[in-house]
């Protein structure tokens, strides 16, 4: 096995919504491409993994501080999103549905974070292309909303089991129209979380994109009245991308509770 470096500065403003390679691995003739994306998911990854349960010990019974903070967060989407659809089966489902939200909300919080400014910071060192928005790529969204696919048609397999489940695929309709129903269900099963990786992918995107469009005028512009409201619109569009980094989160897990919603409980 043999790697070699591929990291590279740029002053694309919008380098950190586009995939670069940052490590190419060649193994048995075959190369594989670690990413800045790749790696944003990795880090998500690790810091979940970290800062969950840490929190958790010490929220205690009496939470404070950040672990108030997600604690909140966790009664709210079992009580207000997953509950009033999944009923008794909350439960089953709400590890799954806390895990999406967080996962989804920790990337799309990461492509805010100036990642190059950072490292030039500390080290002094041009790694434009480190960072980025994750979850302004189609193949992670792809990944996330695949994942949701699963889960819904194995949940509802195992709540009403196969035969049960692919008879209650359609609804009570006449006999001539059944085929066509079922055609229009097996799309629409995977149209679904085509829809979820599509918004989350596009929403992310725009909003880097207008940022950065902003940040290009600016920086072409000679007159310090444009540069100054292309700052306060970079500052103003960033708060709002704050706020759609949470929103978006919450509605691929409202969605995809939904979905899960529909599978273990067709009679709904």
């Amino acid at each position: 096995m043999s790697y070699n470096f591929n990291i590279l500065a740029s002053e694309d403003p919008l380098s950190h919504v586009v995939q670069h390679d940052l490590m190419v691995f060649n193994i048995a003739g075959h190369e594989i491409h670690f990413t800045n994306h790749m790696l944003m998911v990795l880090v998500a990854f690790i810091l979940l993994l970290g800062i969950i349960p840490v929190m958790r010990k010490r929220g205690g019974m009496i939470p404070s501080g950040l672990a108030n903070f997600i604690e909140a967060i966790c009664v709210f989407l079992r009580d207000e999103v997953a509950k009033p659809a999944l009923h008794e089966d909350t439960d089953r489902f709400i590890k799954y549905i806390w895990t999406v939200f967080f996962f989804v909300l920790t990337l799309n919080l990461m492509g805010m974070v100036p990642t190059a400014s950072i490292i030039y910071f500390l080290s002094g060192k041009h790694l434009k292309d480190m960072g980025g928005t994750a979850t302004a790529n189609i193949w992670v969204t792809g990944t996330l909303a695949l994942c949701s696919f699963l889960m819904i048609h194995i949940a509802g397999i195992m709540h009403q089991g196969p035969v049960s489940y692919f008879k209650n695929f359609v609804p009570a309709v006449p006999k001539a129209l059944i085929p066509f129903m079922y055609v229009l269900e097996l799309a629409g099963s995977i149209i679904k979380p085509f829809a979820l990786a599509v918004r989350l992918f596009a929403n992310m995107l725009a909003g880097h994109t207008v940022i950065g469009a902003l940040i290009v005028i600016g920086m072409a512009s000679q007159s310090y009245i444009i540069s100054s409201l292309t700052l306060a619109g970079c500052v103003a569009l960033s708060l709002i991308d704050l706020f759609v980094s949470f929103l978006q989160a919450y509605i691929f897990t409202f969605l995809t509770v939904l979905f899960i919603s529909s599978a273990v409980h067709p009679e709904h």
